[in-house]
């Protein structure tokens, strides 16, 4: 019986030691490299991404900016799986915002419940069905100032619309995403809004919707949270973090998850 074959995110990286942000008091971000140094990295480490991942894309399921809006709203503190399996029942019984505003609280919660904190979602979902009508014309705003002024809508979840709805392009700084920067030591911020503008510096405006799938994909598939896989990484070379992460790759190799089995966290 032959091997399963290789997740295609699957790069072999040559083992070397492990580099500065993966040793002992080692930190990925350096101060001292310089901004043309940093830029040209970070595009080369985002033109590879888009080798490693050709197939990134947002994975909620949606067909209108309101179903994309909602869906975005719902996926917090659960998975964009979980996710698509409650917004088709949502959708079909609430197709637009004026039905999402009078919706009945107790059946809106019971459709939300699986995705988590089901109360403090519908509270969101109801008051978004409101805001649009009242505001909006019950239409979804396709501009930032106006998107982040309604209930539960932040500048990540303005952005995922902006980007996958509209066609401007935004980055999408979500968990994944903060992570992977700063171990690629493109950044040492923390807050969400400053690493937003730091990477907006580096990458191409026209990449910023691709690339955040792509980070997204690559945090998801090969540079988890608790073990990377360093060794089976096609950004090894130029990350900083080398080495946090198992360094052979066959060992590597095995951490790297097929589509179907990524964390879609």
């Amino acid at each position: 019986m032959s091997p399963a074959p290789l997740p295609a995110s699957v790069r072999p990286a040559p083992v070397r030691r492990p580099a500065r942000g993966a040793q002992p008091g080692g930190q990925p971000y350096d101060p001292a490299e310089s901004p043309l140094s940093r830029t040209r990295r970070a595009r080369r480490m985002a033109r590879e991404l888009a080798d490693i991942h050709p197939d990134a894309h947002c994975e909620l399921d949606f067909a209108t900016p309101l179903q994309l809006l909602v869906a975005t709203v719902l996926s917090a503190q659960t998975t964009d799986r979980t996710v698509n399996t409650v917004t088709p029942a949502l959708f079909a019984r609430y197709p637009d915002a004026a039905a999402l505003a009078g919706a009945d609280r107790e059946e809106l919660e019971a459709i939300l419940k699986p995705t988590g904190f089901f109360r403090a979602k519908a509270t969101s979902v109801l008051g978004l069905g409101r805001a649009l009508v009242e505001r909006f014309d019950g239409e979804v705003p396709a501009r930032m100032e106006d998107l982040v002024t309604l209930p539960g809508v932040g500048r990540k979840t303005a952005n995922v619309v902006l980007g996958n709805a509209f066609g401007v392009p935004g980055l999408t700084v979500d968990t994944h995403f903060g992570r992977l920067v700063r171990r690629f030591g493109w950044t040492a911020e923390e807050d969400p809004v400053k690493v937003e503008a730091v990477v907006a510096e580096l990458v191409p405006k026209k990449e910023w919707t691709d690339f955040s799938h792509r980070v997204i994909f690559h945090g998801r598939r090969v540079c988890h949270a608790k073990k990377a896989a360093c060794g089976a990484c096609g950004l090894a070379r130029w990350c900083p973090s080398y080495g946090i992460g198992p360094r052979e790759p066959d060992t590597a190799a095995a951490l790297v998850k097929s589509p179907a089995a990524s964390d879609t966290a």
